[in-house]
């Protein structure tokens, strides 16, 4: 979904994308052709991001895509928390703004998320916790820093990576856990 909070309303492109996945799915064998059918008219009916996200929470391998989400602002506050689909690549392009991504509700399909930022005087919020780790190796700082809890060690059984690369410019990328 391209929209950061669940209940806010679904465009036809987040319905058509979900529609997509849960064929898919039904093509795979995930689900039968009775679900399939009812998670598609449910899917087309949706008037929240909340309730399409529901309709493929369990499906992961369904919703492993190139989908990036691209967030572009100025000013003000950003953020995706609750229950959200993380996408396999994430386009950051703000200015004067504060980012918060919140993991802990979060539908993650993936084993790694590729952070593209290109910040300028603001701040990257991580709200991440055990299983979580995040990569800056890539990150090009310019008076800029970024305080990690655990800075890209890898445990055997971490669920997601998360790699940030990219530039960020009298800006902080900062973890938190909930």
């Amino acid at each position: 979904m391209s929209r950061d909070l669940p209940e806010l309303r679904a465009s036809h492109e987040d319905r058509d994308r979900v529609v997509d996945a849960l064929r898919l799915a039904g093509g795979d064998g995930r689900l039968t052709s009775e679900e399939l059918d009812a998670r598609v008219e449910r899917a087309l009916s949706a008037r929240t991001q909340g309730e399409l996200a529901a309709l493929v929470a369990d499906l992961p391998a369904a919703l492993e895509t190139n989908d990036v989400l691209v967030v572009e602002q100025s000013g003000g506050k950003w953020s995706r928390a609750g229950r959200w689909t993380v996408p396999n690549r994430i386009a950051l392009r703000t200015k004067i703004c504060r980012v918060t991504f919140d993991f802990t509700e979060a539908v993650i399909t993936s084993r790694t998320l590729r952070i593209e930022a290109d910040m300028k005087l603001g701040k990257l919020v991580i709200v991440g916790g055990p299983g979580i780790v995040i990569d800056t190796n890539g990150l090009n700082l310019r008076f800029s820093k970024a305080k990690l809890l655990r800075s890209g060690r890898v445990a055997a059984d971490s669920r997601l990576r998360i790699e940030i690369t990219g530039t960020l410019n009298n800006a902080k990328v900062i973890e938190q856990w909930p």
